[in-house]
């Protein structure tokens, strides 16, 4: 049976198949996620710009905590291609062929893209926290105890937002190729989109202006780059539009 003559029953049962696979893949992801957190902690532990601060911890089920979120948050990034691929399949029945062809290909960049956000944030700009807030400390003359559960949670705070907003261009992509969006809109909420962007760039950064720079122009450069490949994807969309349009016609 053709997939876009499904009905409901057959719909939901497609949904149900698939959110079982992305369970299945997510679990084992999570289980993998248990082996390998040891040394991601091991490692982040050992950075040049924390290597010197002394971790504690102050509830017994602190390390058990920190283990299940690494385990949780690696796993979602191995499983994510699985899950993206699978929400693909699910939708894409929906989609004209060259459409399918095209959004399925986003898959690998919105990875990658992720993985550029977080080594961005991570490498880049939480050193420039870290001597921040330590600087901080020394000037207030106050001794810094710092528990491990919280740096990891401040750690978290800091880079996955970042992997998160490094998604922007394909979803402008993905957007404008179904015609929710135009480049034209884009550039018409530029200024009230720069001022998003720069309310999110203080809220994820402490109130030092090199470290709000640093955050705010990339996040300023994605979204140039964003308008531009909007400009792109409309393009390449009117273009099949009209080839379509031509085909009717004869």
């Amino acid at each position: 049976m053709n997939e876009q003559n499904m009905s409901v029953y057959e719909h939901i049962g497609e949904l149900r198949r698939r959110v079982l696979i992305v369970a299945a893949v997510f679990l084992g992801a999570t289980i993998a996620g248990f082996f390998l957190a040891d040394s991601l902690i091991v490692y982040l532990q050992g950075a040049d710009e924390v290597k010197d601060l002394e971790m504690n911890t102050f509830r017994l089920t602190d390390p058990v905590k920190i283990y299940m979120q690494f385990a949780f948050i690696i796993g979602c990034v191995l499983s994510s291609p699985v899950i993206l691929y699978h929400v693909w399949a699910f939708v894409s029945p929906g989609l004209l062929e060259k459409e399918r062809k095209v959004t399925l290909s986003y898959i690998p960049f919105s990875v990658l893209l992720f993985l550029a956000g977080v080594s961005f944030s991570y490498f880049v700009l939480f050193p420039f926290v870290v001597k921040f807030m330590t600087s901080l400390t020394e000037r207030l003359d106050v001794n810094q105890v710092i528990g491990i559960n919280e740096y990891f949670e401040f750690l978290f705070q800091f880079t996955l937002p970042f992997g998160i907003l490094f998604q922007m261009p394909v979803v402008v992509m993905f957007l404008t190729r179904l015609g929710i969006i135009t480049p034209m809109t884009l550039v018409s909420i530029r200024k009230y989109a720069y001022f998003v962007l720069l309310v999110i760039a203080a809220i994820i950064t402490p109130p030092e202006l090199l470290s709000h720079l640093m955050v705010t122009l990339p996040l300023l450069v994605l979204y140039e780059i964003s308008i531009g490949i909007s400009y792109f994807s409309y393009k390449k969309s009117m273009k099949v539009q009209e080839e379509e349009e031509k085909f009717h016609v004869q």
